[in-house]
């Protein structure tokens, strides 16, 4: 026998149910979640906002802080868009978390229902500005774990002006088309790490912003997607910088890019410094390693000037696996600013099982044993 959800009775927690949340997809659950946090936000003990098995049918929300103790959100069920795409499609975010401080998000699934969204931008209607399903603005000691992120409107999980975030173990899907779907996207933020994730979209795997400085990743399982992009940078000529980013131990397959670093070609106040990329296997991937200072898509709108982004100590270490194109090596660097103390170590790329090729225009840095295509540097 089937017996229906009904409220669990737990000191320090907060069941959305009791507040008149229906797990049914159908009825709109926005106003019981909000009142659920109201409630948890304003304990003076730790609590717990639990959401049972089921589908709950959820409009922008937004969770604003500060609260006075540490909140978990444990989600056993599955947070649903409305199929209509203008219903969350004209705020910039589908669920906020906006000033907290010590929240975790456990398990669930966030379903964005993004599909109708895409083909409006792809036949160039009048789309609205489009929702990242998930954001974190100015918020500190964040814990995301086991979430998962499917059909994002856009980026699925962006980290925005954070210090000390936490992101493990999260799956994000989205078709190898889908447009500006990133995986998560951090910028303005410290402390930062990402690891054990999986993340297959149609977009950057993971976006990194000006601003973003000690960022952690590891165990990334990128495909499809764009790849791992610091940038695009230089957007705008006060720019903060990117420094003391790592990725290791991560598998990229078949996506078009791999570790990239992208800037568009105009003066900018902006810099990237000591990154890291070690134990990176590549498996048919396009472009494995570049450096894009000449950074614009489908060649429309370029500025037509060069680059003001300083691209200093970056390291590429025991990079291998397959070139999905005959250059696997590229660093295409502004003749202004050259891009300066590179280093290759270690590097093992093939296309179609024979030599790759490697491109390089204003740089300089050092090679390190077996250097595979041969380096340019």
């Amino acid at each position: 026998m089937c017996l229906p959800n009904v409220a669990r009775a737990v000191v320090g927690e907060y069941n959305v149910l009791s507040f008149g949340a229906k797990g049914d997809g159908v009825k709109d659950s926005t106003g019981p979640f909000l009142k659920a946090w109201v409630s948890a936000c304003s304990s003076n003990q730790s609590a717990t906002i639990y959401m049972p098995k089921g589908r709950y049918l959820l409009k922008n929300v937004e969770f604003r802080g500060p609260c006075k103790s540490k909140i978990k959100v444990q989600i056993d069920g599955t947070l649903v868009a409305p199929l209509d795409y203008n219903a969350v499609g004209k705020s910039r975010s589908w669920i906020l978390f906006i000033k907290v401080n010590r929240v975790t998000v456990v398990g669930g699934t966030l379903d964005a229902k993004g599909s109708s969204f895409w083909s409006c931008r792809k036949s160039r209607s009048n789309c609205p500005v489009g929702a990242r399903s998930i954001m974190f603005n100015w918020a500190n000691d964040i814990v995301i774990s086991g979430l998962t992120s499917i059909n994002s409107q856009l980026m699925h999980l962006v980290i925005n002006s954070c210090n000390n975030v936490m992101v493990s173990n999260v799956k994000i899907i989205a078709p190898d088309d889908s447009p500006n779907t990133d995986g998560i996207h951090v910028q303005g933020s410290t402390g930062v790490t990402i690891k054990g994730c999986n993340i297959r979209t149609g977009d950057d795997c993971v976006s990194i912003g000006p601003g973003t400085s000690g960022l952690w990743m590891e165990r990334i399982q990128c495909g499809p997607g764009h790849g791992v992009s610091i940038g695009s940078l230089a957007r705008e000529y006060n720019e903060a910088g990117v420094e003391n980013v790592t990725l290791i131990n991560s598998v990229f397959t078949g996506s078009d890019n791999g570790l990239r670093i992208k800037s568009w070609a105009r003066p900018s106040t902006g810099f990237v410094q000591k990154i890291l990329f070690q134990n990176i296997v590549m498996k048919n991937v396009e472009n494995p390693i570049i450096i894009d200072q000449n950074y614009c898509p489908n060649k429309l709108n370029c500025p037509g000037k060069t680059s003001g982004v300083k691209i200093s100590d970056v390291t590429y270490k025991n990079i291998v696996g397959t070139s999905a194109t005959k250059v696997a090596v590229t660093f295409d660097c502004s003749p202004t600013t050259p891009c300066v103390s590179i280093m290759l170590q270690d590097v093992k790329l093939n296309y179609l099982n024979n030599a790759a090729q490697s491109l390089c225009k204003n740089i300089r840095g050092i090679t390190r044993g077996v250097i595979k295509p041969n380096s340019c540097l």
